[in-house]
């Protein structure tokens, strides 16, 4: 491999932000950071255990419920459509660059720079467990990750989300705090970001101000066209029954 060759490589795997798990939390606090503008990994291993769910009834905004793989599937598509990138690999180590930031090992032996890390992936911590820094709490057979309620751990650019911040097993809480957390690092990076936010045209330069970081001004035409868009895409997901079946827990013996 040339030094250039090896250098592309380098960068293609350097990222703002490395986030660990896809499930809710996960998913969601990708979302948010790639929509602030940080360019965000979002490494997973396996399915998420809200496959298991059979029928997912307490989130907001489905009056009936949903299908939670169908549910995963919508967010997974909503995560990608703002340029957030998904890789499916078992992660085995973070560790503390020594020029900052943070080096991310994986099972197949990629090498991935990160400057902030989020931590996501219920129920596996020990990539995290060399670093003396983190503070790990056993809770039963469980392993938490200790952090205050932004979700900051006690090593700089370090974030923990979800279940593994010990949060309530809820994908709706799970989601949410995936939100706060990342809300947490836009704020401790340099990108400029006032709020993820829409607004009809005028709303901010009709006062004679100018449109906040992160916010932006549609005119009518082009809230008419978003709006078509989420109809068609919605509509298209509804369409027929999701494929899958729930994944049974583990434990449980097929006959």
């Amino acid at each position: 491999m040339t030094t250039t060759e090896a250098e592309t490589q380098e960068a293609e795997n350097t990222w703002d932000v490395c986030i660990v798990g896809g499930g809710p939390a996960g998913l969601t606090a990708g979302l948010f950071t790639a929509r602030a503008g940080l360019d965000t990994l979002i490494v997973n291993a396996g399915e998420p255990i809200l496959r298991r769910n059979a029928h997912l009834e307490n989130v907001p905004g489905f009056p009936a419920g949903v299908n939670s793989r169908l549910f995963l599937d919508m967010l997974t598509d909503q995560v990608e459509r703002n340029d957030c990138e998904l890789a499916e690999a078992e992660v085995v180590d973070v560790s503390e660059a020594a020029d900052g930031g943070f080096e991310v090992t994986t099972a197949d032996e990629q090498a991935i720079a990160a400057e902030y890390v989020i931590c996501a992936s219920w129920a596996e911590s020990n990539y995290v467990a060399d670093i003396d820094e983190v503070g790990l709490m056993k809770r039963g057979s469980k392993t938490y990750i200790d952090a205050n309620e932004d979700g900051e751990t006690g090593v700089d650019g370090l974030y923990v989300t979800g279940r593994l911040a010990g949060e309530p097993h809820q994908t709706v809480v799970a989601s949410g705090h995936g939100a706060k957390v990342a809300l947490s690092v836009i704020h401790d990076s340099d990108v400029p970001f006032y709020n993820d936010w829409v607004a009809p045209d005028g709303y901010f330069t009709g006062r004679g101000r100018e449109v906040p970081p992160g916010c932006e001004e549609i005119d009518e035409e082009e809230r008419k066209r978003r709006e078509q868009q989420s109809m068609a895409v919605m509509q298209e997901y509804f369409d027929s029954p999701h494929p899958e079946t729930p994944t049974q827990h583990p434990s449980v013996r097929e006959e």
